[in-house]
C-alpha cells in the first residue's frame, strides 16, 4: 500500500466532516497530496464513510490516472486536481454541502465578515464564484468547476483566504494537510451560520472595519503574528 500515511490522513479527515455534521450519507469528499510523489489520495465516489475503509481510498497522479485502487475516486477528482495544480502552497482539500455554507452557495453570496471570529481566519468575504454557463456544465464539468474557482482566485490569495463557494453548489476548502482543510471546513460552516443570524437579527448589519479585520487576522498569519505559543 503506497502513501500510507497519507491515506490516514485523508480516512482521519473524511471521518472528521461527519463527526461534526458536515456531510450526510455520501455527500462531499477530502483528500491530500504527496507534492514530490505528484500524487493524490482521495475519498471513492458514493462509498459510505460508516462503510469506508484505509485500502478503499483511491491514489492518481495529477492527471487523474489511477495509481492504486480498486474503486472509482470521487467525481469530484478534477476539481480537486486543478487546485492542487494551481495552489501550490495546498496541502489537502474538503468539499462539503454543510447546511448554512450551502445555502449561501445557493444564494450565489460571498459571505460578508460580520466580526471577528471570521476575521480570524479570513484576510476578506468568503468568495463566491460565477456560475458556469450551459456548455461548462455539459462537458468537463467537474474541471470546468475548478476552473471557476482558480479564476475567482485571480487577485487573491488562497492561503489568506482559504475557502471558496462555488455557486448554486457548495463550500470547497483547503490548507497544509488533509487535517487542516477538514479544520477549514468546520470554520466556514459556523462563520456562514453567524453570518446568517447576524443578518436575522439585524438586516443592515455592517462589515467590521477594515483595522479591526486586519488586527484580528495578522494576530494570527504572518511573520508578526502572537496568537497562541511559541513553538
Amino acid at each position: 500500500m503506497i502513501l500510507k500515511t497519507l491515506r490516514e490522513e485523508v480516512l482521519e479527515a473524511n471521518l472528521e466532516l461527519v463527526r461534526r455534521g458536515l456531510v450526510l450519507y455520501t455527500f462531499g469528499n477530502a483528500s491530500g497530496i504527496a507534492r514530490e510523489e505528484g500524487l493524490v489520495v482521495i475519498k471513492p465516489s458514493g462509498v459510505p464513510y460508516d462503510k469506508m475503509k484505509l485500502k478503499d481510498l483511491v491514489v492518481t497522479d495529477l492527471h487523474g490516472k489511477v495509481v492504486e485502487g480498486s474503486l472509482r475516486p470521487s467525481s469530484d477528482l478534477p476539481t480537486h486536481l486543478i487546485l492542487y495544480r494551481e495552489f501550490a502552497a495546498i496541502g489537502g482539500i474538503a468539499h462539503t454541502h454543510s447546511r448554512a455554507a450551502t445555502s449561501w452557495a445557493q444564494a450565489q453570496r460571498e459571505i460578508p465578515c460580520f466580526g471577528t471570529t471570521h476575521a480570524d481566519y479570513f484576510h476578506g468575504p468568503i468568495p463566491v464564484t460565477k456560475p458556469l454557463r450551459p456548455a461548462q456544465i455539459r462537458a468537463d464539468y467537474e474541471a470546468n468547476t475548478g476552473l471557476a474557482i482558480v479564476r475567482r482566485f485571480a487577485k487573491l490569495d488562497p492561503l489568506h483566504v482559504p475557502a471558496v463557494l462555488v455557486a448554486g453548489h457548495a463550500p470547497f476548502c483547503w490548507g497544509a494537510t488533509p487535517a487542516g482543510a477538514a479544520y477549514i471546513a468546520v470554520i466556514v460552516e459556523e462563520i456562514a451560520a453567524m453570518a446568517s443570524q447576524t443578518i436575522a437579527a439585524n438586516p443592515r448589519a455592517s462589515c467590521i472595519s477594515q483595522h479591526l479585520h486586519d488586527k484580528h487576522f495578522r494576530r494570527k498569519h504572518g511573520r508578526d503574528a502572537y496568537y497562541g505559543q511559541n513553538k
